[in-house]
């Protein structure tokens, strides 16, 4: 068990610095990196920081930090590092340099980089001929919320691995979740998430385009947005369980009723000389499982019909969970 000195160390936020606790080193001090650097220290662990470009850790070590004059250097400092860069290439540039996968030899990355999830098995892959162990992982929140319990974090790799990572998880605050020792599962999710974000934004975007050609304000038009937001997450449960179970039930509002409110849609933004690619695509796929005998289904039918090229990939990878 750790053991816990009272007196902060200089420019420590004063909070108690554990003993012979986990040493965690940082590669990448973007905003997120910064962020994730500052929630080790305030939690009171051992933290070194290094970025590709100079001059971004000197808030980091003011409050504390060491840094470190090369990435093989910062990741011999410490038993975990914890790699938060803009997408795997950058990454890669960095862990797989001869001295840095050396040094690396024997401790433990935690890649909290986004990226896809073939990426993700790629670099896992890696990890493990090069001696490392490897977690991914996949932030859902924003900076502001690293270090608090509003932070959302996803992970996948071996169990026991990412059990013996609770000091890290505990610095970074918020809610954690395993999802599975695949190594790609938390960039899966990760993408099928921001899938549904940018759709989303999209959408409320070229909204807010068709309301203001009609004389709406983004002002006014928020309030009623807002209440369209609110029918979706119980939507999402539903017809999930439809998805899984093959239904695709249509009741009170099948895919032949859904097209028609979305070609007016179409209609008026065109009228208005707005591109109206976005809904263009959803009334295509709706169409497309229309034209399958699909009309009097629900809109999620939509997903296996688009899914179906990729269905047996989908399988492999549900059957390795």
């Amino acid at each position: 068990m750790s053991t816990y000195s009272t007196s902060p160390s200089p420019g420590h936020s004063g909070r108690p610095r554990a003993q012979g606790a986990l040493t965690v080193t940082v590669l990448g001090l973007g905003p997120m990196g910064r962020a994730l650097a500052g929630a080790f220290l305030d939690a009171g662990l051992r933290t070194t920081v290094w970025n590709r470009t100079p001059g971004r850790d000197r808030e980091l070590l003011d409050r504390g930090a060491a840094g470190a004059a090369s990435a093989a250097e910062a990741v011999a400092a410490s038993e975990v590092t914890v790699v938060c860069v803009v997408n795997y290439d950058a990454a890669d540039a960095v862990l797989r340099q001869a001295e840095t996968a050396t040094a690396l030899k024997g401790r433990t990355v935690v890649n909290l980089t986004a990226d896809t999830p073939a990426r993700a098995r790629d670099t896992a892959d890696w990890a493990a001929a090069h001696g490392v162990r490897y977690l991914d992982g996949a932030i859902m929140t924003p900076t502001t919320t690293i270090g608090t319990p509003d932070a959302v974090f996803l992970h996948s790799g071996p169990a026991d691995l990412y059990e013996e990572m609770a000091p890290v998880r505990e610095a970074l605050g918020g809610t954690h979740t395993h999802l599975g020792e695949e190594a790609g599962r938390a960039a899966a999710y990760d993408i099928a998430l921001l899938d549904i974000f940018w759709t989303a934004m999209a959408g409320y975007a070229h909204a807010l385009a068709v309301a203001r050609a009609e004389g709406v304000s983004a002002t006014e038009l928020a309030p009623f947005a807002q209440g369209i937001g609110a029918i979706l997450p119980p939507l999402f449960a539903e017809t999930a369980a439809d998805a899984d179970a093959g239904t695709y039930s249509g009741e009170g509002n099948p895919l032949t009723s859904a097209v028609s409110s979305m070609s007016h849609i179409v209609h008026v933004s065109e009228a208005h000389g707005i591109d109206a690619g976005v809904m263009r695509a959803a009334e295509g796929m709706a169409r497309r499982a229309i034209g399958l005998g699909h009309g009097e289904d629900g809109f999620i039918r939509v997903a296996e019909v688009i899914g179906r090229r990729q269905g047996g990939v989908s399988r492999r990878w549900s059957r390795r969970r």
